[in-house]
């Protein structure tokens, strides 16, 4: 970030707030900036165009502004109305609540903050921070998952007493927190009495077989209730396909083919839903040996167009996996042999 720059946008009085100034005591990269200044219209339009990124209001309702890049990294600008110690006794937990001075100085700190960093502790700025925005349950579990953290005995206290607002929050926000957790997160928000009012449970989490992709924590953490969420197009197919899986009935080749048809790319995470690990190792084995090309495509057969041509591919390509036909020929003679007299 061209920190001269932005200070010369933000004028005097700016300063990095947030997880900015966590991050660079933690010494971990550090690729947004939340900087809290007089005029954060003003600073936005007059950085993003020293800087060429595209500025847009990030919220009418408190006036922050946002210059966001190509590369994803992103400048928030916050109004700073009655002084930065003021601001900082708003925000949600003591290691976000420590200021720099954009113009050079000491650090704000009026909460512990930077004691807390170096003690792990993930402490509440105030008893009211889970009523003011209740995401901050989730984003307290994820903090603890992502730094190592642990919340302080008192912290911890208001958490389970809130646990019932873990819902108030727009899905949007919510899934923005859950997509980041690990499984040790998941069970951690179990632990909190946060999972069940999200409609979650851990018993999927504890199973045997692997999975592959990581919006599978969120499947098996979530189950259906997942899809009440607005996740995206593509998740709703992952969850849809790993929710209505039925294991093989063995490890043979046709029972792997048949299983894949109905659960590829996702036929691991399937088996880890389902907790079938006996099944993983015939799927990774069925995978390396995918052919390169089908034997047969659709207009080499002599059908009229419609589902039946679909039908009989699949059924080559299972009698295929099974070892029973392997040539073009065997393919085009068992075709003769299905099709419709």
């Amino acid at each position: 970030m061209d920190e001269p720059a932005i200070a010369t946008a933000a004028g005097e009085g700016a300063y990095v707030v947030g997880g900015a100034v966590r991050d660079e005591l933690l010494g971990r990269p550090v690729l947004d900036l939340d900087v809290a200044c007089a005029h954060p219209r003003r600073a936005a339009r007059a950085y993003g165009r020293s800087a060429g990124g595209a500025v847009f209001a990030l919220s009418d309702r408190h006036g922050a502004w946002r210059v966001a890049f190509p590369d994803g990294r992103t400048v928030d600008f916050t109004p700073l109305f009655d002084g930065i110690e003021a601001d900082l006794l708003t925000r949600d937990f003591t290691v976000n609540a420590v200021a720099r001075p954009l113009d050079g100085g000491d650090r704000v700190d009026p909460l512990g903050g930077v004691p807390d960093l170096h003690a792990g502790v993930l402490r509440a700025v105030s008893d009211s921070v889970f009523d003011d925005d209740p995401l901050r349950l989730l984003r307290a579990v994820r903090l603890e998952d992502e730094l190592g953290f642990r919340l302080d005995a008192h912290s911890e206290g208001l958490v389970r007493s809130r646990a019932a607002l873990v819902n108030f929050p727009a899905g949007e926000r919510i899934l923005a927190e859950l997509t980041r957790l690990s499984g040790d997160g998941f069970r951690r928000l179990d632990e909190l009495g946060l999972l069940a009012p999200l409609g979650g449970r851990v018993e999927r989490l504890e199973g045997h077989a692997p999975a592959e992709h990581h919006a599978y924590l969120l499947v098996a953490a979530l189950g259906e209730s997942l899809l009440r969420l607005p996740i995206s197009n593509e998740l709703r197919r992952l969850a849809r396909t790993i929710l209505r899986a039925r294991p093989p009935a063995d490890a043979s080749p046709r029972e792997i083919h048949r299983f894949r048809r109905e659960t590829e790319p996702w036929a691991l995470d399937a088996l880890a839903y389902l907790d079938r690990p006996e099944f993983a190792e015939a799927v990774v084995r069925a995978r390396a040996c995918d052919p390169a090309e089908p034997l047969l495509r659709g207009d080499e057969l002599d059908l009229p167009p419609g589902p039946e041509i679909g039908r009989l591919l699949e059924r080559v390509a299972e009698e295929r996996a099974a070892g029973i036909i392997s040539t073009r020929e065997e393919a085009l003679d068992f075709v003769r042999r299905e099709s419709p007299a």
